[in-house]
């Protein structure tokens, strides 16, 4: 009986309500009332039982924005929830909307995803018109979406982070292997230090033990033993320069004085070069820079490149040339001496223990020193170039470094040099030979005049010339250093004049040999009776 009283009741409630439904959209879930429309599921007969839906009173709800076509005054009618909503628009701004939420699906969507991709709340109740009390407001930024967002962001942050530090490792182990092979070569070179020193007989000076290595050896220097005890016992006293390929020290060995070029680790390509040059066969001349030994120093974690040489103390030309004056026969005795040694490099010594020709590269009025008894010696043979007519083979330094562009021929700033073949080498020389003369010639003193020390182009070029400036002026323009006319009313700068002259003439082929200007200044030096 009583569920026949039940069945009464909505059979009369339905028949109330489907006028009003009729054209709503049953799909949408917030739009419909949630009623089954086919009589066959709604029947209750013997033994069958209502659906769920069907035991629920019927709500009357506001609704905005989600109205049914249907709806009368506002209202809408369901059997599931009434619903109010804010939502954020593609703008930011808050839309507010109410209605009524069919049956099906409605404890769902009461929940709602907070993991939207638009913000949005939505507040359910079950009693009529109690949605006009709800007042949904928006989840705070950064606690839903912008979390999410964040999550992604932070995963891939994080595969980035692991990306990088693999490559690191990577090249972390890359370099180590290079540096243990590193290590292993220097450990080569430097494992006879362990052993025993050389026997230097006390009393033996430097000069004695040359003399000997050149009458019983190769003639190639002092034996690589007696080369690194001497490195070793080389006390440190003072820095008396600073380029860029290291610096220059001031040492005692025995009391000797020497001097100690002590290499940056970037420039070994350049310790090794000039150790070989210093080493070949009957290199040793006056005029040229005394090699004493060559050495590395250090263990794997610290390496200093050695190069013990004479020490002059009077420096450089350069050095010299900015504190002191010339007389005809100092500036003859000066330019002579740096002759003789530039024709003993560039001079091939045929023989069995021949010596190859050598171009410099690098002249420049830094790299000549100046001896107690006025002479020059040339230094600095770090880009010197080899050439040995059995081979015909020039041997070229792997070196990154480039000569001084101040003092560099009109060939090699227009890049025309015929680097295959020795002569432009030599040639590449006497230009910049030329350029060290002038240097000179404008300390000379004539009639009580003298000019102030200047690097060559000093008036035509920046401190430290680019190629383009420095092509500019003598490639192009084809200008060389200004001469002074004084020069013309003296017999012995007029000379020097003409031949600096042909020294840096534009065509390498029209310029003197080292042989040449030797012979020339010989003449010049026994006219004026220097004593060399």
């Amino acid at each position: 009986m009583t569920q026949l009283n039940v069945y009464i009741r909505l059979l009369g409630a339905s028949l109330f309500i489907i006028p009003r439904i009729q054209g709503q959209n049953l799909d949408s879930v917030l739009h419909g009332t949630g009623m089954k429309t086919n009589p066959d599921q709604k029947k209750q007969a013997n033994g069958v039982t209502l659906a769920p839906e069907d035991t629920l009173p019927f709500l009357q709800c506001h609704c905005s924005g989600h109205c049914p076509d249907d709806a009368i005054n506002n209202t809408c009618i369901t059997n599931g929830h009434c619903f109010a909503i804010v939502e954020e628009d593609e703008h930011g701004e808050p839309i507010f909307a109410s209605g009524c939420m069919k049956y099906e699906g409605s404890d769902f969507q009461c929940k709602d995803s907070p993991k939207a991709q638009l913000r949005r709340t939505i507040e359910c109740c079950r009693t009529d018109f109690c949605n006009r009390d709800l007042q949904p407001t928006l989840p705070p930024l950064g606690t839903d979406g912008l979390f999410d967002g964040s999550v992604r962001w932070m995963a891939v942050l994080i595969s980035m982070a692991v990306c990088i530090i693999v490559m690191i490792i990577l090249f972390s182990c890359f370099c180590y292997k290079h540096y243990c092979k590193w290590v292993a070569k220097r450990h080569c070179y430097n494992r006879d230090l362990e052993q025993d020193e050389a026997f230097i007989p006390v009393g033996e000076s430097l000069k004695d033990l040359i003399d000997q290595s050149q009458s019983s050896g190769s003639g190639s220097g002092l034996p690589l033993l007696v080369q690194r005890t001497i490195a070793k016992q080389i006390q440190m006293v003072r820095q008396v320069g600073k380029g860029r390929y290291g610096e220059v020290w001031m040492g005692k060995w025995r009391g000797e004085k020497v001097a100690v070029k002590v290499f940056f680790t970037t420039e070994e390509a350049s310790w090794f070069r000039e150790t070989e040059i210093y080493q070949t066969v009957l290199m040793r001349h006056e005029n040229i820079l005394g090699f004493i030994a060559a050495d590395i120093k250090g263990t794997g974690s610290w390496t200093q490149l050695y190069l013990i040489t004479d020490y002059h103390e009077n420096g450089s030309l350069y050095d010299f040339l900015k504190c002191a004056t010339l007389d005809n026969r100092a500036l003859l005795k000066l330019a002579y001496s740096a002759a003789c040694g530039l024709c003993h490099l560039h001079t091939e010594i045929y023989g069995t223990q021949g010596k190859p020709a050598i171009a410099h590269r690098d002249l420049k009025s830094k790299n000549i020193l100046i001896k107690k008894n006025g002479s020059c010696c040339i230094a600095d043979l770090g880009l010197a170039v080899k050439f040995n007519s059995d081979t015909n083979e020039v041997d070229v330094p792997l070196n990154t470094r480039v000569g001084t562009k101040r003092y560099m021929a009109p060939e090699v700033l227009d890049e025309s040099l015929n680097k295959n073949h020795f002569q432009p080498y030599i040639m590449a020389d006497i230009y910049s030979f030329g350029l060290i003369i002038w240097e000179m010639a404008r300390r000379c003193v004539t009639g009580g005049i003298v000019e102030e020390y200047q690097l060559p182009y000093y008036d035509m070029v920046p401190n430290d010339p680019s190629y383009e400036d420095m092509r500019e002026v003598v490639c192009v323009k084809r200008l060389r250093p200004v001469v002074s006319n004084r020069w013309n009313s003296d017999e012995c700068l007029r000379a020097v004049l003409k031949l600096m002259s042909e020294c840096w003439a534009h065509n390498p082929a029209s310029r003197l040999t080292a042989l040449r200007i030797k012979k020339t200044l010989a003449k010049m030096v026994e006219s004026q009776d220097v004593k060399i």
